[in-house]
């Protein structure tokens, strides 16, 4: 009968596990994490205005300002800031968090050596039993009983995932480093978008400062010649003060326009990661002209903002919440985990690996959920809760990322108003320019009507400045609204690699169905 018990128990062993199997497939669903609905905000099919469409173009947008001073500059900030420095080491450790989550779901292998060394007297313990009945039979043993036991285990456990715990926990850290990536991408693009604003603002403060001196050499002319009148009583000693004034206040625009400059300078600095001697060569004297700029199409599709970087974040961060109620309902329920130790055991080393001195050691445990009272209850209902705010902080980064595009739709086309009329005014003040001084060289009229027209001239260049650099400020808050840029035109043709790449931005930035 006793040769019979090793069947009996693998029979026994085998309906355990038949019986426990059948229970948990028909009890568990594919996932316990809830579907993909409730309360969420869908991208709007187009934006006001909308007529025409445009395909993504997210790389180097910077390039549309057509300025290769610009393009060098952001490139060196893209090679040493730090701030994108700490985006990329954020991203690799949701990478390692993606990982072992992911790893948790395989088997637990242990391989193990070992070698045991036993020594005690015949006079005690079991040797004690043992000599007492071996002098019965006249033995002697000896004093001391020695032995040596090497042992090659593998341990191993693994736990059945039947409620996919482990699967929504790795899904929710893939969702993470989704979002992780995201938000280096909207690092970069504030990155970027800093470094080209204040490009923008040292090359309009260097013009400022040209305009400023001619507007001096102006007034210290004017200042002249009424001096010169005044002198000769032709004007009064208020206009003599007023000149003046206006002349002093020119000359203290200069020192202004040189502290703004150099805490723009030092911010680019800073955007660059250190200091750099070769900065002032680096830069413009003055803007790039920006009616070669390519025109903004009359509507741009609403399915760009998919790649804005913060609502890809927040899709994921919500997606990421999701998966986390999966993982705590799964508490909720038993588990199945599977152990024990495969491995070789002997006595003598030469013999270790032969095939007669292996030995196992299987275990199976089903365990319910440990009783804790109400908190896995409450675990659960802080994720519910978790997720809700995901989905509301989701909806919010699409109305504001809706809103955004639509106010910089808007204040391009302003600005790009304003900045025609400012061009226009600029045109007419140096046709009056040149004519006064025409009249001036041939006799015609006085010295002071020249000034007026020069000094008009300078002051128009001067705000026709400032338009050009608002007009690059709008342009640039449209490339950031949009995350990238856009193409009207045909895409160009993708490398290698890149259709799978695209392939994966598009459906993690994808609403869901």
């Amino acid at each position: 009968m006793r040769p019979d018990r090793p069947r009996r128990r693998a029979a026994s062993a085998a309906a355990f596990l038949g019986m426990t199997g059948s229970f948990l497939a028909a009890a568990c669903s594919t996932s316990l994490a809830p579907p993909v609905s409730g309360p969420s905000v869908e991208l709007p099919e187009a934006f006001a205005g909308s007529t025409v469409s445009g395909s993504y173009a997210p790389s180097q947008w910077w390039n549309a300002f057509n300025d290769p001073a610009l393009n060098r500059i952001v490139e060196g900030v893209l090679a040493s800031n730090f701030d994108l420095a700490e985006a990329v080491a954020r991203v690799e450790q949701a990478k390692a968090r993606e990982r072992i989550a992911d790893s948790i779901r395989a088997p637990r292998v242990q391989p193990a050596a070992q070698a045991e060394d036993a020594s005690a007297p015949t006079n005690a313990g079991i040797g004690a039993q043992v000599d007492e009945l071996d002098r019965n039979f006249g033995l002697q043993l000896p004093e001391r009983l020695s032995l040596t036991t090497y042992t090659f285990s593998i341990d191993f456990s693994y736990e059945v995932d039947f409620w996919e715990r482990n699967r929504n926990a790795a899904r929710a850290a893939g969702s993470d480093l989704l979002a992780s990536e995201w938000d280096y991408r909207a690092a970069r693009i504030g990155v970027v978008a800093e470094t080209v604003r204040t490009y923008l603002e040292i090359a309009y403060l260097r013009r400022q400062w040209e305009l400023s001196e001619e507007i001096v050499e102006i007034f210290r002319e004017r200042e002249k010649l009424t001096t010169f009148r005044y002198n000769h009583g032709l004007d009064g000693a208020r206009d003599l003060y007023r000149m003046r004034r206006s002349l002093w206040d020119a000359e203290a625009e200069l020192p202004a326009i040189e502290g703004r400059l150099a805490d723009a300078e030092a911010r680019l600095w800073v955007l660059l990661g250190g200091f750099r001697e070769d900065l002032a060569g680096l830069l413009p004297d003055s803007l790039p002209p920006l009616a070669a700029l390519d025109p903004v199409p009359v509507g741009i599709p609403a399915d760009l903002l998919a790649q804005r970087p913060d609502v890809g974040a927040a899709r994921e961060r919500m997606e990421a919440a999701r998966y986390r109620i999966g993982v705590r309902r799964a508490a909720l329920k038993p588990s199945l985990s599977l152990g024990g130790t495969v491995g070789v055991q002997n006595s003598d080393f030469e013999d270790w690996f032969h095939p007669d001195q292996w030995f196992r050691n299987l275990t199976v445990n089903l365990l319910g959920p440990v009783f804790q009272g109400s908190r896995l209850q409450h675990d659960v209902a802080l994720a519910e809760k978790q997720w809700d705010e995901a989905v509301a902080a989701y909806g919010r980064t699409v109305v504001t990322a809706v809103n955004e595009v639509e106010v910089a739709l808007a204040g391009w086309e302003t600005r790009h108003r304003f900045y025609t009329l400012r061009k226009s005014f600029a045109e007419e003040a140096r046709a009056e320019a040149g004519y006064q001084e025409r009249r001036y060289q041939s006799g015609v009229a006085d010295y002071e009507d020249y000034l007026t027209a020069a000094q008009t001239l300078v002051s128009a260049n001067s705000a026709l400045a400032a338009a050009e650099r608002d007009l690059a400020y709008a342009r640039l808050a449209l490339h950031r609204a949009l995350g990238g840029t856009w193409v009207a035109s045909e895409p160009p043709r993708p490398r290698p690699g890149d259709s799978a790449r695209a392939a994966g931005l598009r459906a993690a930035a994808a609403p869901a169905e």
